[in-house]
């Protein structure tokens, strides 16, 4: 046989309406790539969706080979230049994302769009892995929808009003999934890692927090709105009073205005590490010694710090209460942790040879102008305590300013004696150095300080702005006893999280001008301040009962129910056997859906059918409703309309695969109306 020599041209472009859904999916994969990727490959992205929207209804493709491995080639270099290497899980996303980008100017057949559609998807799990936030979680998964329903709307075709069809169909394709959604997420074995996967390398600036104190590196974090923990008070309906100290780390090793924590933290010995008797103890000794529990839930960071309130008096499952009482992960946190500790305002008063040689270390690089200033104050002061005031009253009365962007210091004698300007790494590094200076054992300690309290949620939220340093020094008659300069330089510091303390410095007229006190008063209204609480408590759930789901919930939920220690084998069996009977009752609730519209159609036909017998036109059994209505519309012809009309929405109702909403309805009242019609 011979082709035929006109064969049918394939209309092979792609529509607009299911592009413009595609582009906006593809949009909604963006947020997590601008915080974590290169800043070009995202922008890149952008670029090649407003190209194809130019580039598409004037016909122009990226045809040329030559071309297409050019771009390849310059995108892989620059991907290559931008990371060093292609390992890693940024650099491959980045790749993929640049690919990505060039696939989407090449496309322009039924095929490609398909092939985009499926990138779109591989795009969603890569913004996954690369954060699993609240805000990233429902920007993904709105992507996720849109790229469902740019494929529905492409196999529709373009038809004239059919924008929420396609809508509609993927919200029910999606609720008809969510039973089987719940039961593998409860169900299914899984590792310890719940759902929170950080297979990016930590990085310690995020945090805040490394064994090394160093000017600047605090007052770097100031703009952070990372969030580092949330705390609950268990068993208390009230916030506790007074300033919040959430300790660290404590670092003893001193070079001036530089602090440096031991290369490894050491468990407290027995006798100074309380543990559940050695508590009990303590209540004893110390009736009137406070206690408070907290709930903290760690956000990742990949080092070992966790926090409690000043002074966790027992060490954590899985952590060390390591020697300057703070507490120390045995493994890198790198998922989500939750932990309940206890804290005690009973700060103990020993101290032992070896740690006070430690802790009046002071290096011999300090000048004679600093030394003679701490000296100063031992001369008219004849306890430690009146050394401490007199230290504190100094930093109060002689200039010093608080101050997000300090500067650079050379060294100490520049701080005290002629800029003083400083944040609080910068306070308490040079106000321990002058306590070891006037032979007042201190040291330094870096954790965080207050958080926002949310009324709704009752838990407090301490962000990477938060991060604080203090000092604490050993008297003979309190022990080691906190000291915090920066009260003594910035007074409303102490009782306000960062952000709050800074936005009524603003409001106050100390800081910034009158557009930004306007805003600031903005963001402390009613209205923004309720809907910031109700997205903090939301995020708070799906941080801890989401992304926290691990082997260890699971297992405590499967007991709960009933089902536990029966083995992996047997609960994937269950589960199989669980996702079957959903299915089945699903296609059967689908299979009498179906038959019973089936039914009710065939049956206002076979009633259509009576009531025009009845006006001489018999339908014979053979005869298909085409024929039968050509015929009936001849033998009624001032009913020919509504007898073709009824015919065409009998074949609609009876063979389409997807009828239009409301069809059946306007059938039935065709057909109990007619007879009436043909009487009147």
């Amino acid at each position: 046989m011979s082709k035929s020599s006109n064969p049918i041209k394939r209309d092979t472009s792609i529509p607009r309406r299911p592009l413009l859904w595609m582009a906006a999916a593809l949009l909604f994969t963006l947020p997590p790539f601008f915080d974590s990727l290169a800043i070009w490959v995202p922008w890149l992205f952008l670029l090649s969706l407003a190209l194809k929207f130019w580039m598409e209804p004037r016909g122009y493709r990226l045809r040329s080979v030559v071309l297409k491995l050019m771009l390849v080639a310059m995108a892989v270099t620059t991907a290559f230049v931008s990371y060093g290497s292609f390992r890693g899980v940024e650099a491959g996303i980045s790749l993929l994302v640049v690919l990505a980008s060039l696939k989407i100017l090449e496309a322009h057949t039924a095929r490609e769009f398909r092939v985009m559609v499926l990138i779109g998807w591989m795009l969603c799990l890569c913004g996954f892995f690369l954060s699993q936030d609240l805000t990233t979680a429902l920007c993904l998964l709105i992507a996720f929808g849109l790229l469902a329903v740019a494929l529905i709307q492409f196999h529709r075709g373009a038809a004239p009003g059919a924008i929420w069809p396609p809508i509609v169909t993927t919200c029910k394709l999606f609720l008809q999934a969510l039973p089987l959604v719940v039961l593998f997420f409860l169900l299914f074995p899984r590792i310890n890692a719940g759902l929170r996967l950080e297979l990016r390398p930590f990085r310690s600036a995020n945090t805040g927090f490394s064994d090394r104190l160093s000017p600047g590196r605090i007052a770097a974090l100031a703009n952070s709105s990372e969030i580092a923990f949330r705390a609950e008070f268990p068993g208390s309906s009230t916030r506790p009073s007074g300033p919040m100290y959430w300790r660290g780390i404590v670092m003893w090793r001193c070079n001036g205005m530089e602090w440096r924590a031991p290369y490894g933290p050491r468990s407290k010995t027995p006798s100074t590490n309380p543990d559940v008797a050695g508590s009990r103890s303590l209540s004893v000794q110390f009736p009137n010694a406070k206690e408070i529990q907290q709930r903290i839930t760690l956000a990742p960071h990949g080092a070992r710090w966790m926090f409690a309130l000043d002074r966790p008096i027992k060490a954590v499952p899985g952590a060390m209460l390591a020697r300057g009482d703070y507490l120390s992960s045995f493994q890198p946190i790198r998922k989500s942790r939750q932990y309940e500790v206890v804290s005690s305002e009973f700060n103990g008063n020993e101290i032992t040879a070896k740690e006070r040689a430690e802790a009046l270390e002071v290096p011999a690089s300090i000048s004679p102008a600093v030394r003679d200033l701490a000296h100063s104050w031992t001369v008219h002061n004849r306890d430690s305590r009146g050394v401490v005031s007199s230290a504190l009253q100094f930093f109060r009365t002689q200039g010093f300013s608080y101050s997000l962007t300090p500067g650079e210091y050379d060294d100490l004698e520049e701080f005290l004696f002629r800029r003083r300007v400083g944040f609080c790494e910068h306070y308490a590094a040079s106000f321990a150095t002058l306590m070891r200076l006037a032979g007042i054992p201190a040291r330094v300690v870096v954790g965080y300080l207050g958080g926002e309290y949310n009324d709704l949620g009752h838990f407090f939220l301490v962000r990477q702005a938060d991060t604080h340093a203090w000092c604490e020094v050993w008297l003979p008659e309190n022990g080691w006893t906190r000291v915090d300069p920066t009260a003594a330089v910035a007074p409303g510091r102490a009782s306000l999280d960062l952000t709050t303390f800074l936005e009524t410095r603003i409001v106050a007229g100390q800081m910034g001008g009158r557009s930004n006190a306007l805003i600031a008063r903005l963001l402390r209204s009613g209205v923004f301040t309720n809907v910031r609480f109700i997205w903090q408590t939301v995020s708070y759930e799906w941080d801890t009962r989401l992304l926290a789901f691990d082997a260890d919930v699971q297992e405590v939920f499967l007991t709960s129910v009933g089902i536990a220690n029966r083995g992996t084998v047997f609960l994937i069996v269950e589960i199989l056997l669980a996702a079957i009977a959903l299915l089945a009752i699903y296609f059967a609730w689908m299979q009498l859906r179906t038959r019973s519209r089936v039914d009710r159609v065939k049956a206002l036909y076979e009633y259509f059918c009576r009531k025009i017998a009845r006006l001489g036109v018999q339908r014979d059994p053979c005869e298909g409703p085409l024929d039968f209505a050509r015929r009936a519309a001849q033998s009624l012809p001032n009913e020919s309309n509504r007898i073709r009309q009824i015919a065409d929405a009998y074949i609609l109702l009876r063979y389409a695969p997807q009828p239009s909403p409301g069809m059946l309805d306007r059938f039935a009242k065709e057909v109990n109306a007619f007879g009436a019609r043909v009487r009147h």
